[in-house]
């Protein structure tokens, strides 16, 4: 059998198995790295004087970047297990205002509040009680596996801008 007729094939066992490979799978995409930096290496050891600053040609700083994967994701997660949730406005509710924080305290409550939504999302992927196949009533035809997918490609995306911003400030070892 070509290599190409193995990748068609669907992996051996039961559906459980099968259910529990998904899902391992989409929670080691919602972890990070990989093929990719970790949100954690990114957002690691940042100067608070480079928070808010914007590399030339850019239109966003470190803490833009943070704050609207933050937002983003926890609109995801809100949307995953709230059919009463209200979006915020798109574009304006999904970036913060200005380039730097607010106050000192605002970097680490950003990061502990992305902390907290994304492992939220994990756990509803891993409850097994949770049909990740299963649209939405209150969506589009939006399901869990999607809106997981959609949390663990768009930091994916935004961790990777984060890490060129930092070059470009200087801040950043690839150590």
């Amino acid at each position: 059998m070509s290599g190409a007729a193995r990748a068609r094939k669907r992996p051996a066992g039961p559906p459980a198995d099968r259910d529990k490979a998904v899902r391992d799978h989409v929670l080691d995409l919602l972890r990070g790295g990989g093929a990719h930096v970790p949100f954690e290496k990114a957002v690691a050891d940042l100067p608070a004087r480079l928070r808010g600053a914007k590399p030339e040609g850019l239109p966003f700083s470190p803490w833009r970047l943070l704050e609207h994967m933050r937002l983003a994701q926890w609109d995801i997660l809100e949307f995953s297990r709230d059919p009463k949730h209200v979006s915020p406005d798109w574009p304006s509710g999904y970036w913060p205002e200005a380039d730097a924080p607010p106050g000192a305290a605002a970097w680490d409550k950003s990061i502990k509040a992305f902390r907290s939504d994304l492992a939220a999302m994990q756990d509803l992927v891993a409850d097994k009680s949770n049909d990740l196949l299963a649209p939405f009533a209150h969506g589009d035809g939006q399901t869990l596996l999607r809106e997981a997918l959609l949390v663990a490609d768009h930091n994916a995306y935004h961790v990777g801008e984060l890490v060129a911003v930092r070059r470009m400030l200087g801040a950043w070892s690839s150590e």
